[in-house]
């Protein structure tokens, strides 16, 4: 089995793993239909065989676990989201920031619409930082 370090979900990927992360289970038809749906989605005219060949893929790829009950086979991430979420920012901010995540954070908070709740919220992270760090 591949660590999470070694797995590199594709954009298309990532859109299926929402799905899961969102519903712990799902067959094929329903992730399908959640593409088609979803109003984010970049696959909105994907078919359920390409839905099915992406999941066998990453299925393969242990990205994915299938189980059969009854006539259909379930599928369920088998990497978690935040695990995700953190490696592949780690990368991000590496390859893009120079591994700075004060500039990402620069970069972010200048180009991006902030609410109030999120500033309240990433000064909230910013205190917790520097209590751990003895400050």
């Amino acid at each position: 089995m591949e660590s999470i370090q070694s797995i590199k979900p594709t954009e298309s990927e990532l859109e299926i793993l929402q799905i899961l992360w969102q519903f712990g289970k799902a067959t094929v038809r329903q992730v399908n239909d959640e593409l088609r749906n979803a109003a984010r989605s970049k696959m909105k005219d994907v078919g359920y065989t390409t839905t099915l060949k992406l999941l066998q893929i990453m299925n393969e790829k242990n990205i994915v676990s299938r189980t059969e009950e009854g006539r259909y086979h379930l599928y369920k991430a088998a990497i978690g989201e935040e695990q995700t979420q953190q490696l592949l920012l780690g990368k991000f901010v590496d390859a893009t920031f120079r591994g700075s995540a004060m500039k990402l954070v620069m970069q972010t908070l200048g180009n991006q619409d902030v609410s109030m709740d999120e500033l309240e919220e990433i000064k909230k992270l910013i205190a917790e930082k520097e209590r751990s760090l003895g400050l």
